[in-house]
């Protein structure tokens, strides 16, 4: 019989709705019933692609005798965290305070008004790995709630007053971040840097986006030092393991030191950040890895991860019929009876021996670069990428013919976000039309989806599945927005995105806005919280925080509104001391304060009537690498919804016309390429 969540539009509350527990998800009914009848709530939060959260849900939560328990002692409580990132972050807060570490499965018990006395991650059945068995976890928690009521509302309140004591530091200083702090943070980077490996800190080793994209920041600004590890890391994740060389995209993380042996779940928010530093480094560099990794890795979002109407899926699982990567592995057998006659190259290629890499199977990674596999086969060296992407796409083919990891297919506004700039950056970047063209497309159908779906009755939501939208919405989803807008305006130039961009960023200074600095990350309206949470860390995810100072930063630049620069520089005194010391943690303000100490170049470019006449001129712009530059475009005169970077501004001899400004200062017009290139 199903319970409380069969009617929810999470793939994850839904994988839950025939558990014997009965279930309820966040709100009103669950939060009264746990009032009215006086019993703890068991709150468990996961996600759909979590591996160790189908683990306890098929030992412990389709256990009979488990959920009899639960239902006799408890008030059940399941959350999806990318639905409720709110949740996640105060109840992952304590977890972390009461034990320690943190992570998926969280499960913490609350009292009736919230407070959390007990926390947790995943139990196993029975005592084992040095873990007590849910069961006598249960049994604990239910004796000491009826014998030891004052010491369980004494830890409620002491971890409580300690998560309020948290969220009242986190307010603006004096404090500023100057040009010396960045190379500083660099420095530490660098430093810290695994050369032996690629990244930084031992397995599990995450991918880190946003450290490498601060330090392609940094390359660009002089520091010669700081393109060598971002170089290196993105060399090292793409030889495959962590990165899927068959058909695409990147896994959560890898297990090893070595990216070899991923967690196989693949997230959205990996992928949408991933291939943009990708992008980012060819555009640097010009090197045809890099280009073919994006490539590669949006056309698997596309293929695989795209619902028909243009959002984009938050994840795929890490297993298949039960066994985690089984979609993913190879036997010796296997490839050479798909790549018949060139599976002696391939097998060079990729080191492929009979006894396989991982638990008998073999996980595809790099082991000979194009140049030694050419002089071993007696091949011209640039014949070897395309005679391995041969390989690739038969492989994927008959990888089609497997049982397929589970989709969590509802569609997130945030990590959507993330995506859209990926792609619109893409799009305008990347030197063939016909790429051009698709990721265009792309882009401009997620952003009507988003403006559509996640917008209904012109309110921005946070999750859309099946045409059905969540009542919430959090900091991150306005902020990803913004930047995702901004990124598709100055991709082609229609004023419609820019006037979204802008009337969502006065939403969010109403609705999230602290008078002590900076965003919390729920509206002004929330309710049924603990407390209102202000996260600043950067995590797998930005901050909301940092991505709200860099959208107010890029909209002061388009338009010389003060108060956005204000907001923005009061939220980089949040975090001046903690992103000195802990660099990996908060990468993307550090991005972001780049952009605000930078001497940002304002480019406007004006045309008589058809696009195409300043086409030369804005591919000059925008075919490069330039991380503090904002480009505005428009006929002339401008629309009313154009940016205010654009008024006034006429053309120089009847011809399209570009203008840039710096430090305040502008440059005379020009409107051929050799002056255009002089100024830039």
């Amino acid at each position: 019989m199903a319970n409380q969540l069969i009617n929810e539009s999470s793939p994850y509350l839904i994988q839950h709705a025939n558990n014997p527990v009965n279930w309820y998800p966040w709100g009103d009914e669950a939060l009264t019933k746990a009032h009215t009848e006086n019993k703890p709530i068991f709150l468990s939060i996961g996600y759909a692609a979590c591996h160790w959260c189908h683990v306890m849900a098929h030992e412990s939560f389709e256990d009979e005798e488990t959920a009899a328990f639960m239902n006799e002692h408890f008030v059940n409580i399941k959350v999806d965290r990318e639905e409720r990132p709110d949740l996640d972050a105060i109840y992952m807060q304590a977890t972390v305070a009461m034990t320690g570490s943190g992570g998926w499965p969280m499960s913490v018990f609350l009292t009736p008004d919230l407070k959390p006395f007990y926390t947790g991650t995943y139990f196993p059945p029975v005592q084992r790995y040095n873990m007590p068995a849910f069961r006598d976890v249960l049994a604990g928690i239910a004796r000491a709630w009826k014998e030891e009521p004052d010491e369980i509302t004494r830890v409620g309140g002491q971890v409580s007053s300690h998560l309020q004591s948290a969220m009242s530091s986190a307010q603006a200083s004096d404090i500023a971040l100057t040009q010396n702090d960045l190379d500083a943070a660099a420095k530490s980077l660098i430093d810290s840097y695994d050369w032996g490996n690629g990244g930084w800190g031992a397995a599990p080793k995450f991918p880190q986006p946003m450290t490498i994209e601060f330090l392609l920041r940094r390359h660009m600004t002089g520091n010669a030092d700081a393109l060598k590890p971002a170089i290196h890391v993105l060399k090292a994740m793409s030889r495959g393991g962590m990165y899927d060389v068959v058909g695409g995209g990147f896994s959560r993380y890898s297990v090893d030191n070595f990216w070899r042996v991923p967690h196989f779940e693949k997230m959205l928010y990996d992928n949408a950040q991933l291939a943009r530093a990708y992008l980012h480094a060819w555009q640097i560099t010009k090197e045809p890895h890099f280009k073919r990794i994006v490539i590669e890795t949006l056309d698997f979002l596309t293929r695989e991860m795209t619902h028909p109407a243009g959002g984009f899926y938050s994840s795929l699982d890490a297993d298949s019929e039960g066994e985690e990567g089984k979609f993913y592995v190879w036997t010796l057998e296997e490839i050479r009876d798909i790549l018949k006659e060139d599976s002696e190259f391939f097998e060079a290629a990729y080191g492929i021996a009979e006894r396989g890499n991982w638990e008998g199977n073999t996980i595809l990674q790099r082991t000979l670069d194009d140049a030694s596999l050419a002089a071993r086969f007696k091949l011209d060296p640039e014949t070897v990428p395309a005679k391995l992407s041969d390989s690739h796409s038969r492989l994927l083919s008959a990888r089609a013919s497997r049982v397929r990891p589970g989709t969590d297919d509802k569609i997130l506004t945030a990590w959507n976000g993330l995506m859209l700039g990926a792609v619109a950056e893409a799009s305008r970047a990347l030197d063939e039309p016909d790429l051009q063209h698709k990721y265009l497309i792309l882009a401009t159908r997620n952003a009507e989806f988003l403006l559509d779906a996640l917008r209904p009755s012109g309110s921005l939501k946070r999750s859309w599945r099946q045409g059905r939208a969540t009542n919430e919405v959090f900091l991150e989803d306005y902020a990803a927005l913004i930047l995702g807008l901004l990124e598709l305006y100055q991709t082609d130039f229609q004023d419609k995105w820019f006037a979204f961009a802008q009337e969502l960023a006065e939403e969010m200074i109403e609705l999230f806005n602290d008078p002590n600095g900076g965003f919390f990350d729920t509206s002004k309206d929330s309710k049924e919280l603990l407390l209102r949470p202000k996260d600043l860390q950067d995590n797998a995810t930005p901050s909301g925080n940092a991505l709200a100072c860099e959208a107010l930063l890029k909209l002061a630049a388009f338009t010389d509104n003060g108060k956005y620069r204000d907001l923005a520089e009061r939220s980089l005194g949040l975090i001046a001391n903690h992103a000195l010391r802990y660099p990996t943690s908060f990468a993307r303000w550090l991005s972001a304060a780049d952009f605000a100490l930078g001497n940002v170049k304002q480019v406007a470019v004006v045309y008589e009537a058809d696009p195409d006449e300043a086409q030369e001129l804005l591919q000059t712009i925008q075919s490069e690498y330039r991380p503090n530059t904002i480009v505005a475009a428009s006929s002339h005169p401008p629309s009313e919804n154009a940016p205010t970077l654009l008024l006034d501004r006429p053309l120089k001899d009847g011809r399209p016309t570009v203008y840039v400004c710096e430090g305040f200062v502008c440059k005379m017009p020009v409107n051929t390429i050799f002056d255009l290139q002089g100024l830039l």
